[in-house]
């Protein structure tokens, strides 16, 4: 019963689920197209260009990629840290908190100049960690909302089952992970276009889809 119980949480539906990937796929192609071509999500990205710009030599675009992943790691201290304090909340959930510091980061981000890029990116690398932190499960399915290489290996892993034992659950597994993955790549498409187009301040999309999902999180059950 408890199991069943977790798995109608409003926070872990394919809904809410979807909307973050959307919000996580448009911050990476923000990032990326507005904020220099540094990345906000794929840390491993950012890992592998600080290390060859480092070792090129060129210490300060090394340093460029350095400062999102320690932005990344402190989000998901952050957002630990408030699960932690307001878990027995009863009045506001602990993961509409996260959102709503999400949002007024974003917001913020969208009034920095591209002279304080750096900046802007850190704060979204923030933002995404504090979000992959809290968000961790689609219906009962362990998933990330705003990268897709742990995805994609679930998914491909659950697709394997499905073929070897025509485990109908497994191949539902392996729906939700795709899913996911193919949300996410619709909004950084939608993300990149919108950057073209409207600059700094197409970020403020991405505030406004966790808006959405803050408010379907006031009638969660928890």
């Amino acid at each position: 019963m408890q199991k069943d119980k977790i798995r109608i949480q409003t926070s872990e539906t394919f809904m809410l689920s979807a909307i973050l990937a959307l919000s996580g796929g448009f911050q990476d192609a923000y990032t990326y197209n507005v904020r220099n071509e540094v990345f906000s999500n794929a840390q491993t990205g950012n890992i592998v260009l600080m290390s060859q710009h480092l070792m090129m030599g060129d210490w300060m675009k090394g340093l460029s990629y350095l400062f999102p992943v320690v932005a990344f790691a402190l989000g998901v201290l952050v957002a630990e840290r408030i699960g932690h304090r307001y878990k027995g909340a009863r009045r506001i959930h602990w993961r509409q908190i996260v959102v709503a510091i999400e949002i007024a980061i974003l917001f913020i981000v969208g009034f920095i100049p591209e002279k304080y890029n750096m900046i802007a990116t850190m704060l979204v690398s923030f933002s995404c960690s504090m979000q992959v932190q809290s968000f961790r499960k689609v219906n009962g399915y362990g998933y990330a909302s705003t990268m897709c290489i742990g995805n994609l290996r679930s998914g491909t892993e659950s697709l394997s089952v499905y073929l070897r034992d025509k485990n109908v659950g497994a191949l539902k597994k392996t729906a939700h992970y795709y899913g996911i993955i193919l949300i996410f790549a619709i909004g950084a498409g939608i993300g990149g276009i919108c950057s073209i187009h409207i600059g700094l301040r197409a970020i403020w999309i991405s505030s406004i889809l966790l808006a959405i999902v803050c408010m379907l999180m006031i009638k969660e059950h928890r």
